[in-house]
C-alpha cells in the first residue's frame, strides 16, 4: 500500500507513505502534489494522522437508557441506582450484542483503541468475561483493553475483592476502583492501597475512577498518587474524572499539583459525560463539574479525553464520535486559544496511547504498525473547526473503513443572488 499527498500533524508539507506487511517503510516528504497511480491511496491534502484513542468507555452498560428505568434526576448516583436495576437482565448475548454494535460505532468513527471498564459487582463477572471474549476475537480488527472495575465498591461490596483477584485470574488488563464510593473514608484510602498492591502482584495498568463528585472533601486522588510514586508506577496508572478537583480550593491544589507531577500519573476526564452529571446539586451559581485540564495541562501532566458513555443510565446521547467530545472539551475548559486548536487532536491521540501504555505500537513511524486514520481536513484546527469526518481507517495495514466525503450535490449560491440584487439596485 501507497498513500500519496497526505498532510502530517504539525506540518504544511506533503508526504508520501509506504506500507508493507502490516508496517510502515518509508514515509517521504514530496516536492508538491503528485499524479495518482493504480492502487495507491491519494488522500488529496488531507490530514493522515494516527488512530483516535478510546481511553474511557462502559461496553457492558452501552445502549441500554431507559431499561428498565431512565435516570431522571441526571446525578451519577441515580445512574448507579438504574444500572443495579438492569444488571439482574445481563445475559452473553445481551452483553456481547450491544458491545459489538457500539464497538463497530467507534470503529467507523476511527477509534482503534479501546479500554472499557467492566463492572465486577457482580458474581458472575459475565460483562467482564464477555468483554475479554471480544477483546480475544477482535484483536487483529481493533486493540481493547479490559478494566475490572468495582462499581458498588472494592472493599464495601460483599466479596468485591474476592471478584477482583477472579478477575484477574481470568486475564483482565488494568485494574480498577471507585474511591469515593466507598463507605467510608478509610475504607476509599485503603482500596486505593489495595488496588497499588494488587497492581504489583499481578503485573497490571490502574485505572481508578477517583473522586468523581463535586465534594471538594473528596481527596482520594492524593493517595493513589502517593502511592503510585512510592511504588514506582506513575506512567502506568491512571486518575479518571477526578472532577472534585474543580471544586478544590487553590491553595490545596497548588499542594496537589507538586505530588501529581512527580508521581507522573495519567488523566482521563469525560467532559460531556461530567457536564451533564455533576453540579447537580448546586442551585446558583453552578459548578461546571470538570477536573482542571487546561491547568494540569499546562503543568506538563498527561490529559486526555473519553467519552465514557454512549446511551446509557448516566449519559442518554452519545454517537462514537470523539471529535464531538474534543469539541465540547474545549468549550468547557476554556481551551480555545489558537495554540489549543493547533495540538488539539493530542487529547484523543498520542495522549491517550500514553495512557494506555501503547506507544511504542502507536504513531506514524516508520518501523511502527501501519495504523492510521484520514481525515477530511489539513490539520487539527480545520478537521476541529469542520468537525472533520473520518475518511479511512486502516490498521496494520488492513482496511477497516472507508467513506467518501460528504458533498451538496446541487446548491443556490446565495451569494451570488444577493450580489445581483445589490447590483441590480444600485
Amino acid at each position: 500500500m501507497k498513500i500519496i499527498n497526505a498532510r502530517l500533524r504539525k506540518s504544511e508539507e506533503l508526504y508520501s507513505l509506504t506500507v508493507e506487511d502490516g508496517v510502515f517503510t518509508e514515509i517521504k516528504r514530496q516536492d508538491g502534489s503528485v499524479a495518482f497511480s493504480e492502487g495507491e491511496v491519494d488522500a488529496q491534502g488531507r490530514l493522515l494522522c494516527a488512530p483516535f484513542v478510546e481511553p474511557h468507555i462502559h461496553l457492558d452498560a452501552a445502549l441500554t437508557a431507559g431499561e428498565p428505568n431512565w435516570n431522571i434526576s441526571g446525578t451519577l448516583f441515580e445512574g448507579i441506582q438504574c444500572w443495579s436495576e438492569r444488571k439482574p437482565m445481563l445475559s452473553e448475548e445481551d452483553i456481547r450484542s450491544r458491545a459489538l454494535e457500539t464497538i463497530e460505532l467507534l470503529v467507523n468513527n476511527g477509534v482503534q483503541h479501546i479500554r472499557t471498564h467492566a463492572d465486577i459487582s457482580d458474581p458472575s463477572l459475565i460483562g467482564l468475561k464477555t468483554l475479554c471474549d471480544i477483546r480475544d476475537v477482535l484483536k487483529d480488527k481493533v486493540r481493547i483493553q479490559v478494566v475490572a472495575f468495582p462499581q458498588d465498591g472494592l472493599l464495601s461490596y460483599p466479596n468485591g475483592l474476592q471478584y477482583m483477584e477472579e478477575a484477574l485470574e481470568y486475564g483482565v488488563d488494568v485494574i480498577g476502583g471507585i474511591p469515593h464510593f466507598e463507605y467510608t473514608r478509610e475504607l476509599g484510602e485503603q482500596s486505593m492501597k489495595t488496588v497499588i498492591e494488587l497492581a504489583l502482584k499481578y503485573d497490571r495498568l490502574v485505572d481508578v475512577h477517583c473522586d468523581e463528585t463535586d465534594d471538594p472533601n473528596s481527596r482520594f486522588l492524593e493517595v493513589l498518587a502517593y502511592e503510585a510514586l512510592a511504588n514506582d508506577l506513575g506512567s502506568r496508572v491512571t486518575a479518571s474524572h477526578t472532577t472534585a478537583m474543580g471544586s478544590y480550593d487553590n491553595a490545596y491544589c497548588s499542594k496537589l499539583f507538586r505530588l501529581l507531577k512527580k508521581s507522573q500519573i495519567n488523566f482521563i476526564s469525560c467532559p460531556t459525560e461530567s457536564i451533564h452529571l455533576q453540579g447537580r446539586f448546586d442551585s446558583y451559581p453552578k459548578r461546571r463539574g470538570l477536573t482542571r485540564v487546561k491547568e494540569l495541562t499546562e503543568a506538563g501532566m498527561n490529559v486526555c479525553f473519553g467519552q465514557d458513555s454512549i446511551y446509557d443510565p448516566w449519559y442518554s446521547l452519545g454517537n462514537g464520535k470523539l471529535l464531538r467530545t474534543l469539541d465540547f472539551g474545549l468549550h468547557i475548559c476554556h481551551m480555545m486559544g489558537h495554540k489549543d486548536f493547533s495540538s488539539a487532536l493530542d487529547l484523543i491521540t498520542d495522549n491517550s496511547a500514553r495512557t494506555l501504555n501503547i506507544e511504542k505500537e502507536y504513531g506514524i513511524e516508520v518501523g511502527k504498525p501501519a495504523s492510521f486514520i484520514i481525515l477530511d481536513g489539513e490539520d487539527d484546527y480545520s478537521v476541529l473547526r469542520k468537525q472533520g469526518e473520518v475518511l479511512m481507517s486502516v490498521h496494520r495495514g488492513k482496511v477497516l473503513m472507508r467513506r467518501e466525503p460528504s458533498c451538496i450535490t446541487q446548491s443556490i449560491s446565495l451569494c451570488d443572488a444577493a450580489s445581483s440584487k445589490l447590483t441590480t439596485a444600485s
